[in-house]
């Protein structure tokens, strides 16, 4: 079994940084369709429901709109910065992301079970 070179090594890298950011794009997409959800299930369950019941939704399904697209740009930035560092041959730790889509996940969950409260 031969050696890899450093440039063989840096395209399994780059592979991988390419792996990820797409995985974080499959999650935006999922965030985007919890929102779509969110309005569809409201729309079809309770179409007489009240204002406060309606605006609920509204913030819920603009809110995972909102957070979907602010993963697409964090994971884009996040991209580019793995992309500089696997270059430079560095490491930094991704801690940002990890927290950043954690803090979304919460609001999400947070912002549903108000949607649940309130309506169920």
């Amino acid at each position: 079994m031969e050696n890899k070179t450093d440039e063989q090594k840096l395209i399994q890298q780059h592979l991988a940084n390419e792996r990820t950011y797409l995985a974080w794009i499959r999650t935006a997409i999922a965030l985007v369709g919890i929102g779509f959800l969110a309005t569809t299930l409201h729309i079809n369950a309770a179409p007489e429901a009240g204002a406060v019941e309606q605006n609920l939704v509204m913030v819920v399904s603009l809110s995972a709109l909102a957070l979907g697209v602010l993963t697409i740009v964090a994971a884009t930035l996040n991209y580019y910065s793995m992309r500089r560092n696997i270059n430079e041959s560095r490491f930094r730790s991704s801690q940002w992301i990890i927290g950043f889509m954690a803090s979304i996940a919460v609001l999400l969950v947070i912002l549903v079970s108000i949607y649940i409260f309130v309506v169920g």
